[in-house]
């Protein structure tokens, strides 16, 4: 995919929030900031992006067709309706792996006992996403790790069938949630594996723009 102009991109960014009464959810400290630096740069080489992003303070410009989302669920049901017409997906949002089984119509009140809230898992949308990628199709997968970060992320870019896996380390200082900047090593289906340094996010959204373009 040498050029992104005039081509569909659809990007995920930001947390999930997965409510558990009307005042309490399960979260995330993802801030969207590399997502929605991935969606800017896209737009500014040329492509028609759409951004879907969970709760996240960060402002997207007018270029960018933003759809606001709060849980997996909805993040899911956005992602899904919108894949058959996008040529490339970025799903760099850091959502979440369980949600609460039963959702409390009510605020739950705080007693002496403890509580004990069942899980279930989300909806695995990346995997989802593999699964229907058509051959004309660029998959991005996101893999926040804290060990074994090069052997996690191969089997995730295998797992769900991604064309290319941004990797991003907990390990490394300045990078992951909240931080203006970030480190990454990218990895594809073709055994290429690029490590770059620290940077702010606005120059790594760059490198994964050009990793993009560059593949074949």
């Amino acid at each position: 995919m040498p050029d992104i102009s005039g081509k569909k991109v659809l990007v995920t960014a930001g947390p999930t929030h997965e409510p558990i009464d009307p005042v309490r959810f399960i979260g995330n400290h993802s801030s969207g900031k590399m997502g929605i630096a991935i969606a800017e740069e896209a737009a500014k080489n040329g492509a028609e992006v759409t951004l879907i992003c969970g709760p996240s303070r960060v402002e997207s410009s007018v270029s960018v067709r933003r759809i606001d989302v709060q849980s997996a669920q909805q993040m899911f049901d956005a992602v899904m309706g919108l894949q058959a017409e996008n040529d490339v997906l970025v799903l760099s949002a850091a959502v979440a792996d369980y949600r609460p089984k039963q959702v409390a119509s009510n605020k739950i009140k705080k007693k002496d006992a403890a509580l004990v809230i069942e899980l279930e898992p989300t909806p695995d949308i990346l995997a989802s996403l593999g699964a229907k990628k058509r051959p004309d199709q660029l998959l991005v997968g996101f893999a926040l790790e804290t060990d074994n970060e090069l052997q996690n992320a191969q089997s995730k870019l295998n797992r769900k069938n991604c064309d290319i896996i941004v990797l991003n380390s907990l390990q490394d200082a300045g990078a992951g949630f909240g931080h203006d900047t970030n480190r990454v090593t990218i990895l594809d289906r073709h055994n290429n594996i690029s490590t770059f340094e620290l940077k702010s996010k606005a120059e790594v959204a760059k490198d994964i723009l050009q990793k993009i373009k560059d593949y074949k």
